[in-house]
């Protein structure tokens, strides 16, 4: 575990932490209502047929796409199908895509219980891949108990795919978010998020359109069905949690065990504009774990250099003087033609801040940046830029899914006062994404999450959550009431189950997805 800054309370809590957490626990003494309305939606996908899925091993489905991109080789007892789903469900008989869909079956069927879902988070991510890297882990956990199965959304992976066709620089991420100029300036930020949203509507076609939080989930359904599955449990990862959450509105009737890892608001008023925003205080919120590590006497004897200040309350300063710096004097990295700039450094700092285990690469950064003849090597994805498929699905379903306010003036306001409360993050949450100029508007409304279903959800979350931050993961339990139970680990990061080492968190999922055994309350786990 990295060394990260304790808070003065016995359960390592801020005031508004421990005021946010007795409105959750107040939520879940609320009673509700077990019994769903079977929709004319799910009463028609119900009647559709779904072809069979055709297994083989993974290793001879992956093509020269998959290769080029260096996949490391699927495990050996990995499968892989492909599942036709509607382009729209309102036609279900019309155009169809495909879906990658994979399992790992269970290697002791006397003890099998069912089959587990991973919803892979993003949106992007690949969740055929993700099976392959966290198979194994699971597995162990699970002793048999499951078969368990994976996809890739639509836009991803072995799916079906969209193109926005966006030149090489308006899919840079530093690019994609919209990072203000020095000093604030959104001039040039909005002007490529203008043109990402009109090349995506010139480009995109239906299928883009189509890649939305409630397609995903109608796509979930019709994978269980396909599966021969009444029920699916499930373990969902950051948007992952916002997905499985839709799903359980939407099909409460076919949720057996949920787990919810990393959640975020889920406000349907905002939905990943809330994300957005939340990410300056998840920032604010990790930041702290960052600095007590890097200024750790321990460092010294780790490798020169990784040390960066003497005192903790030195690292932030030093950060933020820096990022000023590079805004005017961008520093010659190891990638030709790519300089490390003020916004590149911010951009570097949101993507260590998921994982302890990257702290020491963005340390190398800062220490070669701040070096008269340093040459800063930056990490694989801020080295290059997305490909164009990837780009179009990270800003695509965002967008569909919930209309955002265009008012650029309204931004300028926006991103001025945020890069005064949260300089980490420079006014980035608050500023114009492509989201804000969107051509199509969204072909229904947000699923409003409510505490109406069977109570058999779980939530995982860490204290100090740089993607999800905790009070927006407060909200998502608020909505859910006495339907789910809340584990708060005290530790940084994003992701939990089987991602950060603590143990109480991943005996309690592991304890619940085997056994069924639920916390009677929500509960605390010490770091």
């Amino acid at each position: 575990m990295g060394s990260g800054s304790r808070l003065n309370n016995p359960w390592g809590m801020t005031t508004y932490h421990r005021r946010a957490l007795v409105l959750a626990l107040s939520a879940a003494g609320v009673a509700t209502t077990l019994t769903a309305v079977v929709t004319p939606e799910v009463r028609a996908q119900a009647s559709t047929a779904v072809p069979a899925l055709n297994w083989r091993p993974c290793a001879e489905q992956a093509g020269a796409a998959e290769q080029a991109q260096s996949v490391d080789p699927a495990p050996v007892a990995q499968e892989c199908a492909e599942l036709p789903v509607p382009l729209d469900y309102r036609d279900p008989h019309g155009p169809q895509l495909t879906l990658a869909v994979s399992r790992l079956r269970s290697e002791r069927p006397e003890a099998r219980r069912g089959t587990l879902l991973f919803i892979p988070g993003g949106p992007g991510g690949s969740g055929v891949r993700q099976l392959g890297q966290k198979g194994d882990a699971l597995r162990r956990e699970m002793a048999g108990a499951y078969d368990i199965v994976s996809f890739d959304p639509r836009g991803v992976g072995g799916s079906t795919k969209a193109s926005c066709g966006l030149d090489a620089a308006d899919r840079d991420l530093v690019n994609l978010r919209p990072w203000p100029g020095p000093g604030g300036d959104i001039t040039e930020s909005v002007t490529r998020s203008r043109r990402i949203a009109d090349a995506c509507a010139r480009n995109g076609g239906p299928v883009l359109r189509s890649l939305t939080t409630a397609n995903e989930a109608r796509d979930i359904d019709r994978f269980r069905r396909a599966l021969g599955e009444e029920k699916l449990s499930a373990w969902g990862v950051s948007y992952g949690t916002y997905v499985g959450a839709v799903y359980a509105q939407k099909y409460p009737r076919h949720t057996d065990r949920w787990v919810l890892d990393s959640s975020g608001d889920p406000d349907p008023a905002r939905v990943a504009r809330g994300w957005a925003a939340n990410m300056a205080v998840g920032a604010d919120d990790r930041f702290p774990d960052f600095a007590a590590w890097a200024a750790d006497p321990a460092r010294e004897q780790e490798e020169p250099g990784l040390r960066l200040a003497r005192r903790t309350e030195d690292v932030k300063p030093l950060f933020l003087a820096l990022a000023t710096k590079l805004d005017r004097e961008p520093k010659e990295s190891t990638t030709p033609g790519t300089p490390l700039t003020g916004n590149r450094l911010r951009q570097a700092l949101q993507n260590a801040l998921y994982s302890d285990a990257s702290f020491p690469q963005l340390a190398r950064i800062i220490r070669a940046a701040m070096a008269p003849a340093g040459k800063p090597v930056l990490p694989a994805d801020l080295a290059q830029p997305l490909r164009d498929e990837d780009a179009a699905v990270t800003a695509a379903v965002i967008c569909n899914d919930v209309r955002w306010p265009g008012s650029v003036p309204a931004y300028e306001r926006a991103v001025a006062a945020d890069r005064v409360r949260h300089p980490l993050t420079a006014g980035m949450p608050a500023n114009a994404f492509a989201c804000s100029f969107w051509k199509d508007a969204p072909a229904e409304k947000p699923t409003r999450i409510t505490a109406e279903g069977p109570s058999n959800i779980l939530m995982i979350q860490s204290l100090r959550d740089p993607a999800t931050p905790y009070f927006g993961a407060l909200k998502m339990r608020e909505a859910l009431g006495d339907r789910a139970r809340l584990v708060t680990v005290d530790h940084g990061g994003h992701g939990v189950y089987l991602g950060n080492g603590n143990a109480c968190g991943d005996r309690t999922v592991t304890e619940f997805l085997t056994s069924g055994r639920r916390p009677a309350r929500d509960m605390y786990c010490a770091d």
